[in-house]
């Protein structure tokens, strides 16, 4: 039986990645140049409701540097603020899939060249995957701790027309299968506040409980400078939740998920440059001490309400 230890009431993506390699380790965010087939015409254009001009990409890189560049210079800062000694890099702005093949593996094999890097994590969408670039993704596995994250949001099919995610549940789930069946770790996106009922949002932490997610990256809904979303908050036609429910909902959330799920985030979502609101979530420290507190409030953790079907039990350690 397998043993982990952790220091949060959650099992934390970093600690996570500390166990596993021994040091800290920090992901290195890209921008590649890439598009999306929902903002380009492909499929519709304006994208996502929620989603900028970046494309959520959350750094101050600029793609005018190059791969190589990027990486070297995340290095750089990553070990003098944070002192980390290896590295992910971490392809996030757009739709890292949206390219031919042979142009995704020049892509990737760029990213991995420094002997510090230890890992790759492909941020995409469900319908930028096929088979032969799901095998180019598996190559990696053996040499790097290989992540593809999908942008799911939501389960519920009225959610993702409402927005304007231009695919729907049955999309993922095709994409999560083959893509676990080649052996790749999946980091599963979810947003809290697209208007759903408690119970919806909890649907959700049910289906990627069943499905044994490896890694889940949870955001609350929040507007961000030239979005649609932003529109309709200046419109006043839609509101947020305030502080108090996120750190609620995200505790009932995690108490659905397994041990082993790893947890990539919780609180921090965009640049505080570009968020109109809520304008709590700029304080992210503040929402994670408090997502702490509650757990420690209901005397609870992750998978607390869970079966669990894996052999991990998760051991916390319980911090102030």
């Amino acid at each position: 039986m397998k043993t982990m230890t952790i220091n949060k009431r959650y099992n934390q993506y970093s600690a996570h990645l500390k166990n596993k390699f021994g040091v800290k380790v920090y992901k290195i965010t890209i921008d590649a140049g890439f598009s999306c087939p929902n903002r380009d015409g492909t499929i519709s254009t304006g994208g996502c409701i929620f989603c900028d001009e970046g494309g959520s990409f959350s750094q101050a890189h600029s793609n005018i540097l190059t791969i190589e560049q990027q990486v070297e210079e995340g290095i750089k800062n990553l070990s003098q603020r944070f002192k980390a000694e290896k590295f992910m890099s971490y392809f996030q702005a757009y739709s890292n899939t949206y390219k031919p093949v042979f142009e995704l593996e020049k892509i990737y094999n760029s990213a991995l060249k420094n002997k510090d890097v230890v890992g790759l994590s492909i941020g995409t969408r469900p319908d930028c995957v096929d088979d032969e670039k799901l095998d180019l993704i598996a190559s990696f596995k053996d040499d790097y701790y290989t992540w593809v994250e999908y942008g799911l949001q939501s389960i519920h099919d009225k959610t993702l027309k409402k927005i304007n995610r231009g695919h729907d549940f049955d999309c993922f789930l095709k994409a999560y299968e083959k893509t676990k069946s080649r052996g790749i770790n999946v980091c599963v996106h979810v947003i809290l506040g697209l208007w759903e009922t408690h119970e919806e949002m909890m649907e959700t932490a049910k289906k990627l409980a069943e499905l044994e997610v490896d890694g889940v990256k949870i955001h609350m809904l929040c507007a961000l400078k030239n979005t649609k979303l932003a529109d309709l908050y200046a419109a006043g036609k839609i509101n947020f939740m305030s502080e108090d429910e996120y750190v609620k909902t995200v505790c009932d959330f995690l108490e659905f998920l397994p041990p082993k799920t790893t947890i990539h985030r919780l609180a921090g979502n965009g640049l505080k440059k570009n968020l109109i609101a809520p304008q709590w979530l700029g304080a992210k420290f503040d929402c994670l001490n408090k997502i702490d507190r509650e757990f420690i409030k209901r005397n609870s953790y992750q998978g607390v309400k869970q079966v669990y079907k894996s052999d991990t039990i998760c051991h916390n350690v319980f911090v102030d």
